[in-house]
C-alpha cells in the first residue's frame, strides 16, 4: 500500500515493547524481504490510551518520543514527521496526515475491533471512515477466509497438541449458548407467543458507527485497493455495510 501512494498508520494502545514483540511475530516473519515491520508504516503510535488519542485536546495528550521504549518527558509542540511516538492525539496527527498528503482533508480509512476504543471515537471525533472487525461475524453464518482455511489446515496434529489444547473450548467467534446471537435478539409481543427478531444495541452501533464491517483483514486483504465496498447507510437496508455477507 505505500508502494500505491497510501499513508499507513499504526494506532494501539499497547506499549511500545509489547507492540514490537507482536508485530515482530505476526508481520516480521510473513515477508524473508522485509527487514522490519516498521517498513511497512510511515508513522507508528503506542500507548495511545484510546479513546483519549480522539476526544482529548493536544495539551492534555501531547505527542512523545521514544528513547529505548522508555518515553521522553517532555511532550511535543506539534507532530512535524513520520516515525514512532508515545500517546500523543488526533489534532496534531491530521496536521501532519495534510502535511504528508498536501490535502487540506485527508481521508483516513482506520481499522479496529472495539467499538469503545476504535471505531466511536474515530468516526466522532476523527471523522474518519471507520471498518470494525466483528469476528463474530464468522460464528453466524460468514465463511472463513481462504487464508484462515489454510492456515488452520497447517495446524499441528493432535499428538503434538498441549495437554489443555483442543478439549472442548469453543471458538470465540461461536454463539453464545446463554446470550444468543451478537446480531439480533428474539421478541415476543405483548403476552402473545409472535416473535420478532430485533437488532441488538451492539449490531445497531455498528450500523451507526461504522463504515463498513468485516469478520477479519484476511477477508479483504487480497482485494484491489480501487475495490468498491458497500457502506452502512440509513436509507439502504441494515445488512449493506457488511462483507463478504451480512451474518
Amino acid at each position: 500500500m505505500k508502494n500505491a501512494g497510501k499513508v499507513l498508520l499504526l494506532i494501539t494502545s499497547s506499549h511500545s515493547d509489547y507492540c514490537r514483540l507482536i508485530c515482530e511475530h505476526i508481520l516480521g516473519e510473513e515477508d524473508p524481504h522485509l527487514k522490519d515491520f516498521e517498513e511497512l508504516f510511515d508513522i507508528i503510535i503506542t500507548n495511545a490510551l484510546k479513546p483519549g488519542f480522539f476526544s482529548l485536546v493536544p495539551h492534555q495528550r501531547p505527542f512523545r518520543t521514544l528513547v529505548n521504549d522508555t518515553e521522553e518527558s517532555e511532550g511535543l509542540p506539534s507532530l512535524d514527521k513520520p516515525g514512532w511516538y508515545s500517546q500523543g492525539n488526533w489534532p496534531h496527527l491530521h496536521e501532519l496526515l495534510k502535511t504528508m498528503t498536501g490535502k487540506p482533508e485527508p481521508k483516513v480509512v482506520y481499522f479496529g475491533d472495539s467499538m469503545r476504543s476504535d471505531v466511536f471515537p474515530a468516526t466522532s471525533f476523527g471523522k474518519w471512515e471507520t471498518v470494525m472487525i466483528v469476528e463474530e461475524m464468522e460464528g453466524e453464518g460468514v465463511p472463513k477466509s481462504d487464508a484462515a482455511m489454510s492456515n488452520e489446515a497447517q495446524v499441528e496434529p493432535m499428538e503434538k497438541k498441549g495437554k489443555f489444547e483442543d478439549q472442548g473450548m469453543k471458538a470465540p467467534s461461536a454463539v453464545s449458548q446463554q446470550w444468543g446471537s451478537y446480531f439480533v435478539d428474539v421478541h415476543k409481543s405483548g403476552g402473545g407467543d409472535e416473535e420478532h427478531l430485533k437488532l441488538t444495541w451492539c449490531c445497531h452501533c455498528i450500523h451507526k458507527y461504522s463504515t463498513m464491517a468485516i469478520p477479519s483483514v484476511e477477508h479483504i486483504a487480497d482485494l484491489p485497493l480501487d475495490y468498491k465496498f458497500p457502506r452502512f447507510c440509513p436509507d439502504k437496508p441494515c445488512t449493506t455495510g457488511y462483507y463478504p455477507r451480512p451474518p
